[in-house]
């Protein structure tokens, strides 16, 4: 099998693969000749341009690092820009693309790249190649099952019904193309329900809000948070007629925090509930407020999803910028929600040479083994890597990167049955409660 050569890109956008050079990657601040093979660009990626990022080549003989400042196309001279990809869900990179920054670039050049999660690539043999593995393998995600020709009408009949909170999921669903809001009007497995306007953290790759001088959000966040029956009438509708894995969740990327409007929640589960006691009820939450999410989980939320981006506490703060909280809650929001007998998944935000440090990775294994969390979903940080680097540089546990795979085995071994993917899984994909509690009694 030949090395894959390296992928850059002209000013209009169009992928050319170099005739020598071969790819290189990053991973944190270095740059680097991959040791690890790349896979097939899966169905639903793209390829994607860096714009004024120089693309970075691994000369074949040498083995050294090239920066490419111009190259010869046809009878053109281009400077080149570097290209990356962005991978469909069930994916999790374990390179970033090999991109330098021109040291004389002004901001207008080299603008801050909106909030994706560029991934190593380059062309291999058949086609585009990235750098990522495969860590869930749950087919009812797959791309080729959302955004079909009829989802405008579906869209269509359920905004009709007057519910508020639908006419927030149909923006998400048609013009965002989140899955889980798409799900909510195709009628199956996991349904949306945005519920807060506001958070309590202000997260440097926030998906709905951005500080000024960043680009735009991916998404628009909801302006006026629903009444506890709002989001009880859309839950019960879901969750009677869904098909596959059926269950509901809070805290989208159109909206703020949930936990910030608990006593709402807490009122519209106890509503779901009283009407019916099919599928999941479900939370993705920043966990910054453990009395809260407890009295969720008394009045029938029985998973959730709790964020961060690592387990040290200055490194959390340094990307959150919580306000009110700290990472000793989220902790403590983990505990909470084991202990009343909640499936607990930690939503965690990879980015290669960050997370996988060694001191990082010891960290997270003694997170997981201690907090007996169930589920580690490894989700690539979207954000542009300098903008990333920046705060974390200097904070955080050190050590040279084990690998984002070596990371994953290292979580594996640290709590015996985790599940580590990339999608909340509903009641019927999750062990019994009984086993469940037995497990947590014997550790």
């Amino acid at each position: 099998m030949g090395m894959p050569r390296l992928l850059f890109a002209d000013d209009r956008g169009r992928v050319y693969d170099h005739p020598d050079l071969l790819a290189a990657a990053r991973t944190g601040d270095a740059l680097v000749a991959p040791r690890e093979a790349p896979i097939a660009l899966p169905e639903g990626g793209t390829l994607c341009l860096l714009p004024g990022r120089r693309p970075v080549g691994v000369d074949p003989e040498s083995g050294a690092l090239t920066v490419m400042q111009e190259v010869k196309v046809g009878r053109r001279r281009i400077v080149p820009h570097a290209v990356g990809a962005t991978l469909p869900p069930g994916f999790t990179r374990s390179l970033l693309p090999g991109a330098a920054r021109p040291p004389l670039a002004t901001v207008a050049e080299t603008p801050v790249l909106p909030q994706w999660a560029y991934t190593a690539a380059a062309f291999g043999e058949d086609g585009p190649v990235v750098w990522a593995l495969r860590t869930d393998r749950r087919s009812h995600w797959d791309p080729g099952r959302h955004s079909t020709p009829d989802l405008p009408g579906k869209v269509e009949r359920l905004v009709a019904t007057g519910n508020p909170i639908y006419r927030q999921l149909a923006r998400c669903a048609l013009e965002w193309r989140c899955f889980t809001a798409q799900n909510t009007f195709y009628g199956r497995d996991e349904g949306a329900i945005p519920s807060s306007a506001s958070c309590n953290a202000a997260c440097i790759g926030c998906l709905s809000e951005q500080d000024e001088g960043m680009p735009p959000s991916s998404h628009e966040r909801i302006t006026r948070p629903p009444t506890a029956e709002e989001m009880a009438d859309l839950a019960v509708r879901h969750l009677e007629t869904a098909t596959g894995h059926v269950m509901v969740s809070f805290g989208q990327g159109c909206e703020g925090e949930p936990l910030t409007r608990w006593k709402e929640l807490e009122k519209a589960i106890r509503l779901v509930r009283r009407r019916t006691s099919r599928g999941s009820i479900h939370a993705n939450t920043n966990g910054s407020l453990p009395d809260a999410l407890a009295r969720l989980a008394d009045a029938g939320l029985d998973s959730v999803r709790i964020s961060t981006n690592t387990a040290s506490p200055d490194l959390y703060a340094a990307y959150y910028r919580p306000s009110g909280y700290a990472l000793a809650d989220v902790v403590r929001s983990m505990r909470t929600a084991k202990r009343k007998g909640v499936y607990v998944a930690v939503n965690l935000l990879t980015f290669p040479g960050v997370t996988d440090r060694e001191g990082e990775a010891e960290r997270l294994c003694a997170l997981v083994a201690e907090t007996q969390v169930d589920q580690v979903q490894t989700r690539p940080l979207a954000i542009d890597p300098d903008v990333y680097m920046e705060i974390a540089r200097t904070r955080g546990a050190g050590g040279a990167p084990i690998g984002i795979p070596a990371l994953v085995r290292a979580l594996r071994r640290a709590r015996p049955g985790l599940v580590v993917g990339n999608f909340s899984r509903a009641k019927e994909e999750r062990p019994a409660r009984r086993r469940a509690r037995g497990r947590e009694a014997r550790g």
